[in-house]
């Protein structure tokens, strides 16, 4: 894959959503034909005998909702062999290993068996636990570099796959609800918590999964849980191209929720200035690259939608970093975040230049250094490091 083409490639919330909301103005059809059929079905038929050429349709019938849920499955257990079989130790020079990681299952709220990751120093007692809720499309075997910096300043590390991303069940690709994904990111602060108690914890989210990371904070039980969170690039204004398919969208996700848009996607905004980076993400068989469902893509615009409507209400501490020349999410609503939220300690560092997926940029490291610095500041260490950061 040459540099051209991979900067052609993008995973994010708007960039996804803005072609499938224009082409559903032109999909409105397919609803309709969809309605008479269901009219045509319902109405009674004058019985008559069965010609021959009406016959021969009856034997392709399309795939049963079974055998569906079979090839659903085929595909969950071969995700989740693929996420159990990444390698996410970090072996020295010298072939030490400086943290124990592993891979577990956790259930869901709604029973969904989801797949997580630990990475857990050896030596020293944990400063904190720190959570990841990845993006769209992507899983938390992406962030173990990220995880590497933050075990080697004693922080233990958790991540979760959403219910249709890495190894967790479900349709890859597909989120039923994004309202269930923040109830599950709820929960498993909760289990987390009651293992490890009296550790300071917090939440980290990217994009979409920044958005959920909010969202979840905004609820009592789970900001008493928390001493922060730190949102890169979150996905917080997300308009439809026009408002009449804003209207229409809701309806669109009920009647035909996994209908893919086939050309949704198929030339992009890069995420990253990295090419070596844009490479891995999109040559990763875990990260989700096929056209947005319907339903996942009405689910963005609406958590967008509440949360910029309730921007006032956030009195959870934060930091949010975004680049300022991302295209996939806006930069200026960061901003607004910040401006209006409630929050008595709030912090917002703007990148120039930088895009999307700040984590994997070529200044990851320097990047992951703010986050774990503020982290430090919020629980009263390093104050001599970060007083000019911000």
């Amino acid at each position: 894959m040459s540099t051209a083409e991979m900067e052609q490639l993008t995973s994010g919330a708007s960039n996804r959503i803005i072609p499938i909301l224009k082409t559903l103005r032109a999909s409105l059809i397919f609803v309709y034909t969809l309605l008479i059929s269901l009219i045509l079905f319902i109405l009674p038929r004058r019985p008559g005998r069965l010609s021959p050429s009406t016959v021969a349709p009856l034997t392709q019938t399309p795939p049963s909702k079974f055998s569906k849920r079979i090839m659903e499955d085929e595909d969950t257990a071969r995700r989740r062999a693929l996420a159990e079989n990444l390698d996410m130790g970090f072996e020295t020079r010298d072939g030490d290993c400086r943290c124990r990681w592993s891979t577990f299952l956790f259930s869901g709220v709604r029973g969904n068996a989801l797949f997580c990751r630990s990475w857990v120093p050896f030596s020293a007692e944990l400063k904190g636990i720190l959570i990841i809720i990845h993006g769209l499309n992507e899983h938390s075997g992406r962030y173990a570099h990220f995880a590497r910096q933050l075990t080697s300043c004693n922080f233990g590390v958790y991540a979760m796959d959403w219910i249709g991303h890495g190894g967790s069940d479900g349709l890859h690709g597909y989120v039923p609800s994004l309202d269930h994904v923040v109830a599950d990111t709820g929960a498993f602060l909760e289990k987390l918590k009651m293992e490890n108690p009296g550790i300071p914890c917090f939440l980290f989210g990217h994009s979409t999964g920044g958005s959920v990371v909010l969202k979840a904070a905004s609820y009592p039980q789970v900001e008493g849980m928390l001493e922060g969170i730190v949102l890169t690039s979150p996905a917080l204004r997300v308009k439809p191209a026009h408002p009449i398919v804003g209207a229409v969208a809701p309806i669109f996700s009920l009647v035909a929720p996994k209908f893919q848009f086939k050309g949704a996607n198929k030339r992009g905004i890069p995420v990253s200035r990295d090419p070596e980076a844009l490479l891995a993400k999109y040559s990763d068989p875990l990260v989700y690259t096929g056209p947005i469902r319907v339903r996942t893509g009405h689910e963005i615009l609406r958590i967008s939608s509440y949360l910029m409507r309730n921007l006032r209400s956030v009195t959870v501490p934060f930091l949010v970093l975004h680049g300022t020349a991302d295209k996939v999410t806006d930069p200026l609503a960061s901003k607004d975040l910040y401006n209006e939220a409630a929050s008595e300690l709030k912090n917002i560092k703007l990148y120039d230049g930088f895009l999307h997926d700040l984590l994997f940029e070529p200044e990851r490291e320097e990047i992951a250094q703010d986050i774990i610095a503020w982290m430090e500041k919020r629980l009263g260490a390093g104050l001599g490091n970060v007083g000019n950061i911000w």
